[in-house]
């Protein structure tokens, strides 16, 4: 996911007001119970690899009973009271809609983040606890954007997840949760490894 700033002004938004200011805002902005967190935008690189994982995965799919979704769709989560962005979610079957908003979906069964510098503890952490809350949620891939390096971890029990990793020895990312391979030169097709490390990021 691209990066977060730090909180703006310490004062509770529902989550109403939250998105009333997300429809007319410049930038997307995280909501986390009542606190309204500004994001970066993201590199080259972070763009590259969530554009081309969402394409191998719509083409991947096509024709099955998921569906794919990137970066401007939000993600609720109702336990936890949070309005993310994930990079790139797949769900299976119809996508359930918070309050009907199009643009808000609650049942992810993947989701997949690339990872910065800034947002890389948080992403492994909190937010993994943040996702684990949603019922539908069975596999999660995080992947860097520095190196050929991908971490996937996958549900085999209501509190056990399996960790697999994969680099550049593998040939692809094998989904758990859904029929499908991914060859790891096309989510890292084009990517500048070099401008990454130049990046501060």
């Amino acid at each position: 996911m691209a990066a977060i700033l730090e909180k703006t002004q310490q004062r509770y938004y529902t989550p109403d007001e939250y998105l009333a200011l997300e429809e007319s805002a410049e930038y997307k902005s995280e909501y986390h119970d009542g606190q309204i967190i500004p994001m970066t935008g993201g590199t080259t690189n972070h763009n590259q690899i969530a554009g081309n994982l969402y394409l191998s995965l719509r083409l991947g799919l096509k024709g099955q009973e998921h569906d794919v979704f990137i970066g401007d769709v939000k993600l609720w989560i109702p336990e936890v009271r949070r309005y993310t962005y994930p990079d790139v979610m797949v769900i299976f079957g119809q996508p359930e809609f918070h309050d009907n908003r199009k643009d808000t979906i609650t049942n992810p069964q993947v989701i997949i983040e690339v990872l910065s510098k800034s947002t890389r503890n948080y992403d492994r952490g909190d937010k993994f606890d943040y996702y684990k809350t949603l019922p539908t949620f069975q596999e999660y891939i995080l992947i860097e954007q520095s190196q050929v390096k991908i971490a996937q971890y996958f549900k085999t029990d209501a509190k056990r997840w399996l960790y697999r990793e994969y680099d550049e020895e593998d040939t692809a990312l094998s989904l758990n949760g859904v029929e499908l391979e991914v060859p790891l030169m096309d989510i890292y097709e084009k990517v500048d490894f070099t401008e990454e490390e130049e990046s501060t990021d």
